[in-house]
């Protein structure tokens, strides 16, 4: 596959999986889940040409990067830590980072940490922390969760999603990717009823190839999930009232690090999660907002649903950057 290379590494205490391709800045791509480095394979050409060393990980937990079974290790502390492991493995005190969904998480957490080691941040789809100040996330989930099924809910008792989602992983992944996609309104999965599996809340799919996904690429995410479980990142979620209070130091305070956003019309994130006005506020939340840009027609997964706007977008932000 093209002119990257695979690597592997002991990083943060994990053995780490990442793809690098080119010479120049560091640029650093975080993708979220069910996702792994393949969801930037459209871009990592294209972003080395241009003069970058791009290094797309398989983040914590998915992939061929290792899975800790204790939730606990999915904390700030830990998802920070691969990041910063990372650039010291890669000889490096800063990167651009660009991520979506938990990998852009885990980057915002790296900014305030550590502002110094971000030399800026590309977003995708998720222009800001989540989290409320009144409640924890999980929290609000199981209150959501007794009136309508909510996928964060149902991945929160141990071993329950976990065998579910590996007794079916070609089906789970097919159907999730559509009903992600801008080719469905996901927030029609919220209107099945408590206590149903993913699976029966999930639409169906239509046949692959899609417009905007091989078969080839369906299968690449069917065969390492099938390989790996989906521990590793249903961790992500159970972790994620450990990391609210952990954030608790910087809940309220703007990112400093320069700005760049990309959001598609049809994205679950910015309708459920981001508030009435996720663009009018982003200025609350960074200090230094360089561009904002949207992308009509695509869902969550815009990498690939329209890998080449994202692509030439991302080529735009960067040649600000240097």
């Amino acid at each position: 596959m093209a002119g990257w290379v695979h690597r592997h590494a002991g990083i943060n205490g994990i053995a780490m999986h990442y793809v690098e391709q080119g010479e120049g800045p560091l640029l650093i791509l975080c993708h979220g889940f069910p996702h792994l480095w393949l969801s930037w394979h459209r871009q990592i050409g294209a972003l080395a040409d241009a003069g970058w060393r791009v290094v797309a990980p398989d983040m914590r937990g998915m992939g061929q990067t290792e899975a800790p079974a204790d939730h606990r290790a999915y904390d700030v502390d830990h998802t920070v830590g691969d990041l910063t492991g990372l650039l010291d493995h890669l000889g490096e005190q800063q990167a651009v980072f660009a991520g979506l969904d938990f990998g852009l998480f885990a980057i915002y957490d790296l900014a305030a940490r550590y502002p110094e080691r971000v030399r800026a941040i590309i977003a995708l789809q998720n222009p800001h922390f989540p989290d409320r100040a009144d409640i924890t996330p999980l929290a609000e989930a199981a209150d959501w969760a007794s009136r309508h099924f909510v996928h964060i809910h149902y991945f929160v008792p141990p071993g329950v999603a976990d065998a579910d989602l590996a007794a079916q992983p070609r089906d789970f992944l097919h159907r999730l990717f559509y009903a992600l996609s801008g080719d469905y309104h996901y927030l029609d999965v919220w209107k099945h009823p408590p206590g149903v599996t993913y699976l029966d809340a999930l639409p169906q799919a239509p046949p692959l190839p899609w417009s905007w996904l091989a078969e080839w690429e369906m299968e690449w995410f069917v065969s390492e999930y099938s390989r790996s479980g989906f521990t590793g990142g249903l961790n992500w979620y159970r972790a994620m009232d450990l990391r609210w209070h952990q954030r608790a130091p910087y809940r309220g305070a703007r990112l400093t690090p320069p700005f760049y956003f990309i959001g598609s019309t049809n994205d679950v994130d910015l309708e459920a999660w981001h508030g009435d006005d996720p663009l009018g506020t982003i200025g609350d939340h960074h200090a230094d907002v360089r561009r904002i840009e949207m992308i009509e027609g695509a869902g969550h997964m815009m990498q690939l649903e329209r890998s080449d706007a994202v692509t030439r977008l991302m080529l735009d932000f960067l040649k600000e950057i240097a």
